[in-house]
C-alpha cells in the first residue's frame, strides 16, 4: 500500500506493509534490514512503540482515527520506547530521515492506498 500526505501532496511511503496481529505489530522491525526511503511499516490498532531488540532508527508518525499526524518522532534510536500517544490509533514507522525529507507536520492528513 501507499502512504500519501494529502495535505502536502507528499508520497511519504511507496511500499508500506500493515501490521494488524498482535504478533506482527510485536514483531514489527525486529531482525529486519534498515528501511528504505518509500518503504514504510503500518501498525494498527496503535498508540505506542518500542525499539527493543533494534539495530536501527526510524521516524514515526502517530496518526488519529481520521488518520491526522497527532505526533511526529524523527530519528527514534534503537533500545528506545517512542511515546504513548493516547489519541493515536495507529503508527507509521519510516526510515530516518523521512519525515524531514517530506515536510510532514503535525495536523497533516495521510491517505493509504491499496
Amino acid at each position: 500500500m501507499q502512504a500519501r500526505d494529502v495535505t502536502r501532496g507528499v508520497m511519504v511511503a511507496e511500499a508500506c506493509r500493515a501490521a494488524r496481529t498482535f504478533w506482527s505489530r510485536l514483531r514489527g522491525l525486529i531482525g529486519t534490514r534498515p528501511l528504505q526511503p518509500g518503504e514504510g511499516l503500518l501498525l494498527e490498532p496503535c498508540n505506542s512503540i518500542h525499539m527493543f531488540f533494534m539495530s536501527y532508527p526510524i521516524d514515526a508518525l502517530y496518526l488519529d482515527a481520521e488518520n491526522r499526524v497527532v505526533r511526529a518522532v524523527e530519528h527514534l534510536r534503537p533500545w528506545r520506547i517512542g511515546p504513548m500517544v493516547r489519541q493515536a490509533r495507529r503508527v507509521l514507522e519510516l526510515p530516518a530521515g523521512q519525515i524531514a525529507r517530506c515536510g510532514v507536520r503535525c495536523d497533516d492528513r495521510i491517505a493509504f492506498v491499496e
